[in-house]
C-alpha cells in the first residue's frame, strides 16, 4: 500500500466544504455547481391512491456559474412547476435529472432558492441492491433510501455528503399516524386530514430522510437523559415490550461508550408487516413484525441500527466506499451490547466470525469492496473484527477515547476512511500503517490479532 494512501490526503468536511465530486458508486446520483444547505418539504399523501404531491423549497448556495443545474427525480413523479429566485424557470425531466434552466444565471456564490411543484404516484427504484425508496404497504407507506432512494419522493442532490437540515410536512389521511425526521414541531387536524410538521434541525444525508404512515400507536419509554419512543401497531403491544425491552438501557450504554446521543429523541417503529431487514433513518429505526415477536431473537438488530444514530446518521460516510465507517460500527456495537447484557463477548464474537471470513475468502479490500458488493454481510463482519483488532493494539482505554473523540470530532458532518486513520494515530505513538494496509487495503486476511 503506498503511503501517500495514509498521509498528505486532503478533505474537508461538508458543512465547510464549497464543492463535492460524483461518487464513482453511484455517478448517476448527486449533482454538481451548487451546495444545499437546507430543504422544506410539504408533501400531501392519499394512503387507498399511493398518491404523493408534493412542493420541494431547496435552499442552496452556488460555487460556479450555473445557468443550468440539475436535481435527482425519479420518473414516477411529474413536475409541474419550477421556480428559481422567485422566477418561473425552464426545465426537462428524464434519466432521473430534473435540468433546470433559471431565468438570470447565478454567478459564483450566488442564493439559489429551487421551488419545485411535482406529483404522482410513487414507487421504489429497482437497484442492484434491491428496491429501495418509496415502498406501499398494505396500510400505508414508508421509505427507504438507502444508497439512491431519496429522489422517488422528494427532488434533491442526493450524495451522502451533501447533508442539510430539513424541514417536513406531511399531510395525510387522519387515522394514520406520520412520522418523519427530528422533532414534532405541530400537529393539526382539519376534516378527515391531519398535517404533521417535523423539524430536523440536525444536517442529514438524503438518504436517510424518511418517512413512516400507518396505523400506529405512539407510547414513550423514557424521557431522560434521551427521550425515547415506540411506534407500532397496537396489536403488537406485547410483543414490542417484549423484544425492545432493553431498548433503553442499550441507549444508556452506548451513550457511555460513544459519547452523547446526537439528536433530541429516538423512536424505534414496527410496521404493520414482515421486512427483509430493518431500516435505519436519522432519530428513528424500522422494524418489521417478524422482528417483534415477543423473543429477543432479533436484538442484535435494535442495537445495530440504535448504533447507526451515531456511526452514519451523525457522523456519515462522504463516499460509498467507505460503507465500513457505517456498518462496522454498527455491527462491533452489537458485540459491545452482548457483552454488556451477559451474552458473548466482543472478543468471542470477533473469532466466531473471523473463522467465518477464513473460511471464505473475498477478493477486494474492506476500503473499496465495489459497488455491487457494499452491503455484504462479509463488509460488516471484517469492519467490526478490524476494530477490535484496532482496539487490542491501542487497548481499551484509547480505544473507547477514540470512538469518543471520533463521534465528537466529527458530530453532524461528512468523513471518509482517511479522516479516522488520522485520528486513531494520534492515539498511539507507533506508526499503524501496516495494520491499516493489512485490515483496510488488502483484501487477504491477516492474522487474528492477539493482546
Amino acid at each position: 500500500m503506498p503511503n501517500k494512501r495514509l498521509k498528505g490526503f486532503s478533505h474537508t468536511p461538508t458543512l465547510s466544504g464549497t464543492s463535492h465530486e460524483l461518487d464513482p458508486y453511484l455517478p448517476n446520483n448527486g449533482n454538481l455547481g451548487y451546495r444545499v444547505s437546507r430543504y422544506d418539504l410539504t408533501l400531501d399523501y392519499r394512503v387507498a391512491p399511493n398518491r404523493l404531491r408534493g412542493t420541494a423549497t431547496v435552499t442552496a448556495t452556488s460555487y460556479q456559474q450555473l445557468s443550468r443545474f440539475t436535481l435527482d427525480l425519479a420518473g414516477g413523479m411529474r413536475v409541474e412547476r419550477v421556480t428559481v429566485n422567485g422566477k418561473q424557470s425552464r426545465y426537462s425531466h428524464r434519466g432521473g435529472k430534473l435540468a433546470i434552466t433559471p431565468a438570470a444565471a447565478i454567478p459564483p456564490g450566488g442564493a439559489l432558492t429551487v421551488v419545485v411543484r411535482y406529483a404522482g404516484t410513487p414507487r421504489p427504484l429497482r437497484s442492484p441492491w434491491g428496491e429501495v425508496g418509496w415502498e406501499e404497504l398494505e396500510n400505508g407507506a414508508l421509505t427507504a433510501n438507502q444508497p439512491n432512494g431519496a429522489p422517488t419522493w422528494f427532488p434533491c442532490d442526493d450524495h451522502p455528503e451533501a447533508k442539510a437540515p430539513f424541514q417536513i410536512t406531511l399531510t395525510t389521511d387522519s387515522p394514520y399516524y406520520a412520522l418523519a425526521n427530528g422533532v414534532l414541531i405541530s400537529k393539526k387536524r382539519a376534516a378527515a386530514q391531519t398535517t404533521w410538521v417535523y423539524e430536523q434541525v440536525e444536517p442529514m444525508a438524503t438518504y436517510l430522510a424518511t418517512l413512516q404512515i400507518g396505523e400506529y400507536e405512539h407510547r414513550q419509554l423514557a424521557d431522560a437523559p434521551v427521550p425515547v419512543y415506540a411506534l407500532a401497531p397496537r396489536r403488537l403491544t406485547r410483543q414490542f415490550d417484549a423484544s425492545f425491552r432493553n431498548q433503553v438501557a442499550m441507549m444508556d450504554v452506548f451513550s457511555e461508550l460513544f459519547g452523547p446521543y446526537p439528536f433530541p429523541l429516538y423512536t424505534a417503529v414496527v410496521v404493520d408487516e414482515d421486512l427483509d431487514i430493518p431500516l435505519e433513518a436519522q432519530s428513528f429505526s424500522t422494524f418489521g413484525a417478524n422482528h417483534c415477536d415477543g423473543s429477543l431473537t432479533h436484538e442484535r438488530l435494535i442495537a445495530h441500527e440504535l448504533a447507526h444514530q451515531w456511526f452514519g446518521n451523525s457522523v456519515t460516510l462522504g463516499r460509498w466506499r467507505d460503507i465500513w465507517l457505517n456498518e462496522g460500527f454498527a455491527c462491533y456495537a452489537e458485540w459491545l451490547w452482548s457483552q454488556r447484557s451477559g451474552g458473548k463477548s466482543a472478543d468471542e464474537w470477533a473469532r466466531y466470525y473471523y473463522a467465518k471470513l477464513a473460511a471464505n475468502p473475498v477478493k477486494v479490500p474492506l476500503a473499496d469492496p465495489g459497488p455491487k458488493l457494499m452491503f455484504d454481510d462479509w463488509v460488516y463482519k471484517r469492519g467490526a473484527i478490524t476494530l477490535h483488532a484496532l482496539r487490542l493494539r491501542l487497548g481499551d482505554s484509547a480505544f473507547f477515547q477514540l470512538l469518543r473523540r471520533w463521534t465528537d470530532k466529527y458530530r453532524y458532518r461528512a468523513v471518509i476512511t482517511e479522516d479516522f486513520i488520522a485520528l486513531a494515530g494520534t492515539y498511539i505513538g507507533e506508526s499503524l500503517n501496516d495494520f491499516w494496509r493489512d485490515w483496510l487495503f488488502v483484501p487477504e486476511l491477516p492474522p487474528f490479532p492477539e493482546p
